[in-house]
Formats: C-alpha cells, sequence, structure tokens
C-alpha cells in the first residue's frame, strides 16, 4: 500500500469513526441522565439532514442546518415528553421496545415525507472533486468539517456538563435521581433537555455528514446500530472513551476494505 493511499483510508476512517462517535455521545448523553437507551438515535442524525436538504431552496446552509437542529431538537422533546415522561420506573426492556417502535414510527413518517430518494447538501467548500493536498494524498475539505465538528461537540459537551450549572444537574440526575429531587431538581426537565441536546447533536451530524454519505430515510439504523456498538466498546455513558472507540470501529472498517 502506498503512503497516497494509506493516507486517504485513514482520512476516511477517521471520518467515518467521527460520525460514529457523534451517535455514540447522543446515546450517552440520554443514558448519563435517564437510564435510557435511546435506539431512535439514528433517527435524529438522519431527520438533521433530510430537514436540513428540505430548508436549503429557502435560506443559506449554515441557516438551514441550523434550523434543521432546532426542529429536531423540538422533536427530540415532544418524543419524551409523548412517550417516555409518563412511564414510572419502566423496565430496560420496555424502554428497548419502546425506543425501538419510535425509531421505526420516525423511519415511517420520514419515508412518506421524504419517499425512497437519496439526497445530499452541497459541499460547504467546493464541490465533489474539489480537494486538499495531504502527505501526497487528496482529500475532500468536507472531511476536515466532520472531524473538527465532532472534536468541537466533544470539548462543548465536557465544558457543559463540567462548569454549567444545568450540566451538574443533568449529572446530578445520572448519579442519583432522588437526591438530585431532594435537591430541588426538575428532574423532568432535564431528561427533556437531555433529549433535545442529543438530538440535537445527532441533527448538526447529520447536516455535516450529507454532502459526503448523502441522506436517506433508511439511514439512522445502520447508524444507530454503529454507534450503539462504539457506546459498548467505550463504556456506556463514558462519552470521551466513545471517541476513542468510534475512532477505532472507522479505521477497521476502512482498511478492511
Amino acid at each position: 500500500m502506498t503512503q497516497e493511499l494509506f493516507i486517504q483510508y485513514l482520512f476516511a476512517g477517521i471520518t467515518y469513526g467521527s460520525i460514529y462517535s457523534i451517535v455514540a455521545i447522543g446515546f450517552n448523553i440520554i443514558y448519563n441522565t435517564t437510564g435510557i437507551i435511546n435506539f431512535a438515535q439514528g433517527e435524529f442524525v438522519m431527520l438533521g439532514g433530510m430537514i436540513a436538504i428540505s430548508l436549503l431552496p429557502f435560506m443559506p446552509l449554515p441557516l438551514a442546518i441550523g434550523s434543521a437542529v432546532i426542529m429536531t431538537m423540538m422533536f427530540g422533546a415532544l418524543l419524551e415528553i409523548c412517550f417516555i415522561r409518563w412511564l414510572e420506573n419502566p423496565g430496560v426492556l420496555r424502554m428497548i421496545i419502546i425506543t425501538i417502535g419510535l425509531s421505526i414510527l420516525t423511519r415511517e413518517a420520514a419515508l412518506h415525507i421524504w419517499g425512497e430518494s437519496v439526497r445530499s447538501l452541497p459541499y460547504f467548500v467546493g464541490n465533489e472533486v474539489t480537494s486538499i493536498g495531504i502527505l501526497g494524498a487528496r482529500i475532500s475539505p468536507q472531511v476536515l468539517w466532520v472531524i473538527v465538528t465532532c472534536g468541537l461537540m466533544v470539548l462543548f459537551l465536557s465544558v457543559f456538563f463540567k462548569t454549567t450549572s444545568v450540566g451538574r444537574e443533568m449529572r446530578a440526575c445520572a448519579a442519583n435521581r432522588k437526591a438530585a429531587i431532594l435537591c430541588g431538581i426538575n428532574t423532568h426537565n432535564m431528561v427533556t433537555l437531555s433529549f433535545m441536546l442529543s438530538a440535537g447533536i445527532g441533527a448538526l451530524a447529520g447536516g455535516v455528514m450529507s454532502p459526503i454519505t448523502s441522506t436517506s430515510y433508511g439511514m439512522g439504523t445502520g447508524l444507530a446500530i454503529k454507534g450503539f456498538t462504539v457506546a459498548i466498546l467505550g463504556g456506556l455513558g463514558n462519552s470521551m472513551a466513545a471517541v476513542g472507540a468510534g475512532l477505532l470501529l472507522g479505521l477497521l472498517e476502512a482498511f478492511s476494505i
């Protein structure tokens, strides 16, 4: 294998690994706050891409992606309020079935709205033939957008959970919900916020990755499976380790080709 080919496979693995890491981080946000494993996480990524594509004819690309993130966050909050909040001490199996059902409903709704066609957002810089040279290999600038977005998300979440009062309240809910209630924390709002944050991160990933991977109504299932695999490999609830596990899976995929 030549150096140029090695670099191209390396960046391909890092790109897909970053996408899997973002999905895994979404799993971890909800799990850390609620103990729930949300198998509809992949659908948030799909919705982010599809909504941004639908809004693009009416607004600039950054605004379309931002609006898609906000709308997907509202959808995540709606799912939690309508299907999760009313449950009292649900079992793990029951929650898994509910979130799988929500994933199927979301996917079927997307099929009726957008159809089976595969779509994509335009490249943020240049087009599909635009590339930059790195150590002799030619890499699409969109790859760097995906990698940088993943890094910024991890940094943002680290700062958010450690330094903000809301982040500390969410961590308190994860550590001991009863104690959090006794301290005056509205745990219901924290759970809703975790769904919104997870949905927003997924939607942003969907918008950034769309020019490379394209977007279709059925893409969420595969992403959810790989994201969950990464979350387990990194230790469920550990977002930093999920990044490492995601990169490992992405590299294994790329070089196994």
